[in-house]
């Protein structure tokens, strides 16, 4: 066996025998408490009543489904131009800069310096002459390379818990998302619920203008009196005080789409608004479908990422081991350095034991610990506050539809009023009036019939939302699961 061989043999033992050594002299890891669990999918669905087989998708593009090619172009604007969104692509953009950073950590890292000095050496210090009392030039090339084995894991789970929180990123980025086109959709429909009423609203105007021209006809003629003036002259201020708030509910509105989607308060002036059809479409809660909210996705990554935080500070206990090699060149006076006598190379490996830290590495550990245990307690009330908003939505639409019912039974016996109070006028039997006040509770009943209609469609839109939008979460089984937790904790 050749010297060199020898001597890596000697080194190789000696290495072994040494990380036995401070293995057994390791700082100790502290005991810690079991953390809370969190609710998984089985769990969730017998606790909360959900059904836990395939929902109905929702299209990423919730919004098309009502067809209205004027929201359409709202809402893809709102999610082009939101500031929230802009935020949250950049906190991705970090989350993805952190991974590449602790994938590099696993990675051998290599270095290159080049350096020159100009010197004075002193004649009394370490040199001889003729180096004593002279100035000379220093130059050095050398190249580095460096790695550090991970034998305990503290890389990976470091990439692990940084890839965790890039999924929580971009999960939060989704729920920017569908928070942003929920909102727009929901001012377009309050605003095309009001622009309605409008509508409604002036013709009950005509209506009562006309009723009130009858009646101070009639009063002239001594057909009526001062009373019968009074009560139709009553309902007039009213139907102009409900105009100027649905114009003012109007102006905001416009502003707060002007607002989501990046723009002044003057470019949605125009804006007209159409109320979308109800859609044909109740989806009751769901264990497939609320796994899919962004929200939750968010606080699951976080969970893992806790978790690999936690492998990641028990890992800081034990050693680490690296190696280190150099090779360059390294002269006095610039033309000795590219000679071949101005080789210099060298290797060697480093071991580090954190003896004498322990205070701090047991608080990092219990720091994760805890932040493990907030981050189950905000997924678990996450997974309770899901349920309840999706379940909220699902109980409005179903009072809705029952309303609605009853609604349109209300305006078809008002349209067959108005429809007989018209007949009977022109058979001579009812005055005009009789059919003005038919048509005004026609009318009634009709805005009473939109109002229905807005929240039908604004429940929905609240329902879709709730069940995720449409999110799908990148590489993942759809379906909510308990996200993991350190398997070695307690």
């Amino acid at each position: 066996m050749s010297s060199h061989s020898l001597h890596r043999t000697t080194l190789a033992l000696a290495m072994g025998a040494a990380l036995l050594m401070v293995l057994a002299a390791c700082a100790p890891i502290p005991k810690l408490a079991e953390p809370g669990q969190p609710i998984d999918g089985p769990e969730a669905a017998a606790r909360l009543g959900l059904d836990a087989g395939p929902g109905q998708a929702i299209d990423a593009s919730w919004w098309k489904t009502f067809r209205d090619p004027q929201l359409d172009a709202l809402v893809e604007q709102a999610i082009e131009h939101s500031p929230n969104l802009a935020l949250a692509r950049a906190r991705i953009a970090r989350a993805a800069a952190m991974t590449e950073n602790a994938e590099a950590a696993k990675r051998p890292s290599a270095q290159l310096e080049a350096d020159a000095t100009r010197q004075r050496f002193s004649e009394h210090g370490i040199y001889p002459p003729p180096l004593a009392g002279s100035v000379q030039t220093l130059a050095n090339i050398q190249a580095g390379l460096s790695y550090e084995f991970d034998f305990f894991g503290r890389h990976d789970a470091a990439l692990q818990a940084a890839l965790g929180q890039k999924r929580a990123a971009e999960a939060d980025a989704a729920a920017a998302r569908l928070s942003v086109s929920n909102a727009v959709a929901k001012a377009y429909v309050a605003l095309a619920r009001s622009q309605a009423q409008s509508r409604l609203l002036e013709q009950q105007k005509t209506l009562r203008d006309q009723s009130l021209d009858l009646v101070r006809q009639r009063s002239a003629a001594g057909l009526d009196n001062g009373q019968d003036l009074r009560v139709a002259e009553a309902p007039l201020p009213d139907i102009q005080r409900q105009q100027v708030v649905l114009r003012e509910q109007q102006q905001l509105l416009r502003h707060q789409i002007a607002a989501l989607t990046g723009q002044g308060p003057k470019a949605t002036e125009s804006l007209d608004a159409t109320l979308p059809a109800a859609l044909d479409w109740q989806q009751a809660p769901h264990l497939d479908l609320l796994g899919r909210r962004p929200d939750l996705a968010a606080a699951r990554a976080r969970v893992e990422a806790t978790a690999q935080d936690i492998r990641a500070a028990r890992a800081q206990f034990y050693p680490s081991v690296s190696l280190t090699a150099f090779v360059g060149l390294n002269s006095i006076g610039l033309d000795d350095l590219f000679k071949s006598g101005s080789r210099q190379y060298g290797v060697g490996p480093a071991l580090h034991l954190p003896l004498f830290d322990s205070g701090r590495l047991r608080a990092n550990l219990r720091g994760s610990a805890a932040e493990q245990d907030a981050a189950i307690a905000t997924y678990n009330a996450a997974v309770l506050d899901a349920v309840r908003d999706a379940s909220d939505q699902y109980s409005s639409l179903e009072s809705l539809r029952q309303q609605r019912t009853q609604q349109d039974a209300l305006v078809a016996n008002a349209d067959s009023q108005a429809a007989l109070a018209e007949q009977r006028h022109r058979a001579g039997l009812t005055g005009r009036i009789a059919v003005l006040n038919a048509r005004q509770n026609q009318l009634l009943q009709q805005r009473g019939q939109i109002d229905l209609q807005a929240l039908t469609v604004d429940a929905q839109i609240n329902l879709m939302r709730a069940l995720g939008g449409g999110y799908a979460e990148p590489g993942r089984a759809q379906a909510q699961s308990r996200p993991a937790s350190d398997p070695g904790r307690g």
